[in-house]
């Protein structure tokens, strides 16, 4: 009798189990792809959000002090270890560097959500600059990252707002996203709740140019309500 009872309460537990949300029961494993100002504050609060990071850089024995103040869900690796590792891609890295990334890593990139976090400035960028200026920088992502899922996300900001603003009381700060994957926003939008703020989705890849640097739409502190309607969306 006792045994029947156990199994109905080990039964029981495997349905509530079963019925939780995916988000729940998993997270997500993520290549950060540069080691700099934002991509160590996004490694942070995902590691602080229980997933396991792996942050890439072309020295990544220079990073033990980062990936040591991160814990035990960090690691370091070479872009090529890390785009294997991670299920999730953040793209953290000058813009100038991705048609070299796009052509060496494209088989990896294939398939995979990669969130962008990339902006162009001409001063640093040149040509890609003026690219992304003329074409938006949704569509000029896509080109040089071809096959990649791609959701343009935490590039609408100074990561000093990020890092201030993450996990505050009363409403969260928006972080605006655009892509053309309905899975891949999805996957997108959790990521940045656990990162601790708001995601508002935009539209395409295409409305991408509402947020990018230089745009009405960039460096805001909003709340999600301000951005919608910002961006002109309904609530």
């Amino acid at each position: 009798m006792a045994c029947d009872t156990l199994s109905r309460r080990f039964v029981l537990a495997l349905a509530l189990v079963a019925a939780l949300p995916a988000r729940a029961q998993e997270k997500s494993r993520i290549a950060v792809i540069g080691a700099g100002n934002i991509g160590g504050t996004l490694a942070a609060l995902w590691t602080k959000a229980g997933h396991p990071v792996m942050i890439a850089s072309r020295h990544p024995e220079e990073l033990s002090g980062l990936v040591g103040r991160l814990g035990p869900l960090a690691r370091a690796g070479t872009v090529t270890e890390a785009l294997r590792f991670g299920e999730v891609v953040f793209l953290a890295v000058p813009y100038r560097a991705y048609p070299e990334l796009g052509r060496e890593h494209a088989a990896a990139l294939a398939g995979k959500v990669v969130l962008d976090a990339g902006n162009a400035t001409r001063a640093r960028d040149g040509d890609l600059a003026a690219e992304a200026e003329a074409d938006g920088i949704g569509a000029t992502s896509a080109r040089y990252l071809p096959g990649a899922r791609l959701v343009r996300a935490f590039n609408a900001a100074n990561v000093r707002l990020f890092e201030r603003n993450a996990h505050r009381d009363g409403p969260p700060m928006a972080v605006p996203i655009a892509g053309d994957d309905a899975g891949a926003l999805a996957v997108a939008e959790g990521l940045v709740r656990d990162a601790g703020f708001e995601p508002v989705t935009v539209g395409g890849l295409d409305k991408a140019r509402l947020f990018q640097m230089g745009s009405p739409g960039f460096g805001h502190d909003a709340t999600a309500a301000e951005a919608r309607k910002t961006f002109g969306l309904a609530r």
